[in-house]
């Protein structure tokens, strides 16, 4: 058993020593996926928690707990949802997106976004108790109390982001239903290690086990260095 496993293992590093063409496209199109849903999930999602962070408004408690709930969506609920509306009895579905990666972008970009809200609400209502004060004194307006606070706390929102790619990247739930898991056009790591697993293709499936989990270590060790950097910065 365990020389079958070592023999698995040794054929899924060859694969990727050896730079096997379908193993980059792979991993090459669920990193420009991954990124680009992160990347608009904060475009959305850092503004929204900084504003709910920093002002005081009706309902802010409402929609405090909305985005905290929405941080544990059911990724196979939004997969649905993404489906519904993409499907050509859809309100979308002229757009034609469904089983594309542009349709699992949405789906992990809804996913992200409320990940990425609510953290950054906090660490931004905390930094904003902190300089509340200050702020009052020196007649700081809304708007520039966001844009300040956001520079301020730019290194912990990194971790944010990080985190939010970390979800991102081992999604499978969504990303199944919406991009339908096609062989060159929507076949991504964690759908991959499914399919080629219940097909009996250890190798390729082990290979991108191996990467997620390289790409995981890294995304950690970026939080740890950039919160000892941020400490540092805090005590120069």
């Amino acid at each position: 058993m365990s020389d079958s496993f070592l023999g698995v293992l040794g054929e899924a590093v060859g694969l990727i020593l050896a730079g096997d063409r379908d193993l980059m496209e792979i991993i090459l199109l669920s990193l420009r996926v991954t990124l680009t849903a992160v990347f608009l999930a904060c475009l959305i999602g850092l503004p929204l928690g900084a504003l709910v962070g920093t002002f005081r408004f009706p309902g802010r408690i409402v929609v405090t707990v909305i985005l905290n709930a929405l941080m544990g969506l059911p990724p196979v609920v939004v997969g649905l949802l993404v489906y519904l509306m993409l499907s050509a009895s859809g309100p979308l579905g002229m757009l034609r997106l469904l089983y594309t990666p542009t349709a699992m972008i949405i789906a992990q970009t809804i996913l992200v976004t409320p990940i990425v809200a609510a953290l950054t609400r906090q660490v931004i209502e905390d930094l904003h108790r902190e300089y509340s004060e200050q702020f009052a004194s020196l007649g700081v307006r809304p708007l520039d109390r966001v844009g300040a606070l956001l520079w301020d706390a730019r290194y912990s929102l990194l971790t944010v982001a990080l985190a939010g790619f970390g979800r991102a990247v081992a999604e499978v739930g969504a990303v199944i239903i919406v991009g339908g898991n096609i062989n060159h056009v929507t076949r991504v790591m964690t759908t991959t290690i499914a399919l080629e697993t219940s097909k009996g293709n250890l190798q390729l499936a082990l290979a991108l086990g191996v990467v997620l989990l390289t790409i995981a270590v890294l995304v950690n060790a970026c939080v740890m260095a950039i919160r000892a950097s941020s400490v540092r910065s805090a005590y120069a």
